[in-house]
């Protein structure tokens, strides 16, 4: 995640924190003012109607009570009374035990001893990451049977001509349906009846606890007046596979949201593929229509000269009667060797290596064309050998070379 975007993120969660609590503190203040208000006038009329008892005695007994209330003691009973509610019995010491393993902690009940919380550190170290564990498998499991089990209603649709696009919409409805009666409505109902809440308490209590936050102020089979010792176990089984269908839903809106994004990175890397040919077209026919540039001549290069004119030479010339002309065998042919270098570059080198022809057309009376620059005799051609000169046939003096 870039800085940036992490930035964001964190503005955005600490926006989110500070709008929460103005609404909480404008809902809570008030309510909070008025019961310290009615402890006042309580404390005040218990005062006047016993003025035996001091303000600082009413105070320590006040803090005593509070501090037995968090540590799990019942006001409603005494030592005179036989009741057997214990916060520590079985069934309750197994709720206090699932409640660290799935950090929910309530708090109703904490512990009072060092022996106690010196335990607690190691049972939460160990407890805690089983339980991911459990929870994982339990997740895919039950997923994968609400999965199988909407399948047979996609199937159902499908033969009913319904388009897949709506199928998949209405299978992930039913899903959401399904799992939120089976571990949100159902057990709100329960907690109605048993523990004689109201719906808004009993719905409260239940997102509370799947949602982990746990405040305590509500915790099933807390009452005194429920004595079954296998409530609050099953009430924790009912904790586990609410949590499982949470995490499973969680899982698929992540996997659905990994498959979004490859399919937006699919599609930009499509589009951005498109606008390269796009661009690639649009050059080529601007290219087209004005034409390409010529690349600008080298330094070192001399532009082509053109040949000059032949001068007018006579139609036959006669032999000189002093030279006869002698005839010589031609000379064997000898090996070609490549030219390192253009002729016309170095003028003051040999010409041997010239075509016999620049001689015929110099009998002619017309220079030989210069060859463009860079045209060079293929080296596996073999070089006709040199005409020989006799003396009766000079050179012609007059012709540039």
């Amino acid at each position: 995640m870039r800085s940036t975007t992490l930035l964001a993120l964190l503005a955005v969660v600490l926006l989110y924190l500070v709008s929460g609590a103005l609404v909480f503190q404008a809902l809570e203040q008030p309510h909070e003012q008025q019961a310290q208000r009615e402890l006042g006038e309580v404390r005040e009329k218990f005062l006047r109607a016993h003025p035996c008892v001091s303000d600082q005695d009413l105070g320590l007994f006040i803090k005593e009570v509070a501090d037995a209330l968090g540590g799990g003691a019942n006001p409603d009973t005494n030592s005179t009374s036989n009741s057997n509610h214990s916060a520590w019995d079985l069934g309750s010491a197994f709720f206090f035990s699932g409640t660290i393993i799935t950090t929910i902690g309530y708090g109703n009940a904490a512990l009072r001893t060092d022996a106690g919380r010196l335990f607690c550190i190691f049972y939460a170290l160990v407890g805690i990451p089983l339980f991911g564990i459990l929870l994982a498998g339990v997740g895919d499991r039950l997923g994968s049977s609400l999965r199988r089990g909407i399948g047979h209603i996609e199937a159902i649709f499908l033969k009913w001509q319904v388009p897949p696009e709506l199928v998949r919409i209405l299978s992930a409805v039913l899903f959401l349906l399904i799992g939120c009666l089976l571990f949100v409505l159902t057990p709100t109902f329960v907690f109605c009846y048993v523990e004689g809440w109201s719906k808004l308490e009993a719905i409260y209590f239940v997102v509370v606890t799947l949602t982990t936050v746990g405040f305590g102020d509500y915790v099933a089979g807390a009452s005194p007046n429920q004595n079954s010792a296998a409530y609050q176990p099953l009430v924790w089984f009912w904790i586990l596979l609410g949590l499982a269908y949470f995490a499973s839903v969680l899982t698929t809106i992540g996997n659905w949201l990994r498959v979004v994004s490859r399919r937006t990175r699919a599609e930009m890397g499509g589009l951005t593929a498109q606008a390269a040919s796009w661009t690639g077209t649009v050059t080529a026919r601007v290219t087209q229509r004005v034409g390409p540039t010529a690349p600008p001549p080298p330094e070192k290069e001399r532009p082509p000269q053109p040949p000059p004119p032949c001068p007018a030479q006579p139609a036959s010339r006669p032999l000189s009667p002093a030279a006869p002309e002698k005839t010589e065998p031609p000379s064997p042919p000898t090996p070609p060797t490549p030219p390192t270098a253009s002729a016309l570059d170095y003028p003051s080198e040999n010409l041997a290596f010239i075509d016999e022809s620049s001689d015929t057309q110099s009998e002619r009376g017309c220079a030989l064309p210069r060859a463009p620059r860079g045209s060079r005799r293929p080296l596996n051609t073999p070089r006709k050998p040199a005409r020989p000169r006799g003396p009766g046939r000079p050179r012609d003096k007059g012709v540039p070379a």
